[in-house]
């Protein structure tokens, strides 16, 4: 059912149309008439012309470039063209003898002198449809770079909107894995009724306010993600006490450099999980820094056999989030040898 609006946009597109076509019968009635006093005579002429200009228009706007040249069926297309201009060349010449019959009384001499040359006329018709017909075609191709435009937008918004579930997946893994690491830690002190066990609960107290109220943060300063793995070798270095050997050098680090949270924090995790025991040391080298571009990151740990490379949620979770995060802004190593494991993660902080 047509509403209102629809209604009153097909009167107005009718309205151009008619004032469109009644200004072509204004240029033809003064083109042709160029050279006669007679415009009474070309007027007429003129009117018999305009519908096979308009026949011959409309059958190429409405039917041969949106059925044929757009959809890319282009033998179909140069086939009714052919048969396009034969009929309007045709139609064309029966305009002639009307103005030889019915205008001059079969009289040659008094014929207009333009309406006498067939091929002016033909060209006067096929300049308003190419023109015609070369706006419809402009028009055509904006309407397709609209729609392909608001399809783009809205894959983008559905890759968005992946992106952020993904995402918001993969930190969720998070939780229970450093949450599982971490109080089995805090259980076994608290079986010894050791004397770090208070601090350790503030510890833990300080990384789990930071793990469920900064980590859906896109991006957190670096600085903060520092403190928090600060924290978290604190706890280890209680549950290790004597056998680990864990060195972290931290320095010059630009305040204002930011990264996404819980990034680093795995790789340190998964050292402390898979890292060997060695003459009595588990040795863990950590490195990080920050240029104007970059943030430089490294990690050492000594290992029984390179098998752990791969082992581990947070090494798996890791890799993907750089994927998504700093997809084509990273590079990230890993060299598993029979004594150690390393990592070493170059992030681009532009």
């Amino acid at each position: 059912m047509f509403t209102k609006k629809d209604i009153l946009n097909k009167i107005g597109q009718i309205t151009l149309h008619i004032l469109f076509w009644g200004v072509v019968l204004l240029f033809f009635t003064y083109f042709f008439g160029v050279g006669s006093k007679n415009y009474e005579e070309t007027l007429t002429f003129s009117l018999f012309l305009l519908p096979i200009t308009i026949a011959t228009t409309y059958v190429s706007i409405y039917k041969l470039i949106p059925d044929y040249l757009v959809t890319k069926r282009y033998f179909r297309f140069v086939l009714y063209s052919v048969y396009t201009i034969i009929i309007s060349g045709y139609l064309i010449m029966v305009s002639v003898f009307f103005s030889l019959i019915y205008v001059s009384n079969f009289k040659y001499a008094d014929m207009n002198p333009l309406t006498r040359n067939i091929i002016l006329i033909t060209t006067a018709v096929y300049i308003v449809v190419v023109l015609v017909s070369a706006f419809k075609l402009l028009k055509l191709n904006l309407k397709h770079a609209e729609k392909t435009k608001a399809l783009e937008t809205k894959i983008l918004d559905s890759q968005l909107k992946l992106k952020e579930q993904e995402l918001h997946y993969l930190k969720m893994q998070i939780h229970p894995h450093f949450l599982f690491n971490t109080l089995n830690t805090m259980y076994g002190f608290a079986l010894k009724k050791a004397d770090e066990t208070p601090e350790m609960i503030l510890k833990l107290s300080n990384l789990l306010d930071y793990l469920l109220y900064q980590v859906d943060k896109p991006f957190v300063l670096l600085a903060d993600e520092i403190n928090h793995i600060k924290d978290y070798i604190a706890l280890e270095k209680m549950r290790f006490n004597k056998t680990l050997d864990i060195t972290f050098n931290s320095e010059g680090i630009n305040e204002t450099t930011k990264i996404a949270p819980m990034l680093l924090l795995p790789f340190i995790e998964n050292s402390f999980k898979h890292g060997s025991i060695k003459n009595g040391v588990l040795k863990i080298e950590i490195d990080l820094a920050t240029t104007p571009e970059n943030i430089l990151f490294s990690i050492k740990n000594t290992s029984a056999t390179p098998e752990n490379a791969n082992k581990g949620i947070g090494l798996q979770n890791i890799k993907k989030r750089l994927d998504l995060l700093y997809k084509n802004k990273y590079d990230l190593e890993i060299d598993a040898s029979e004594n150690f494991f390393k990592v070493a993660l170059k992030l681009n902080n532009d």
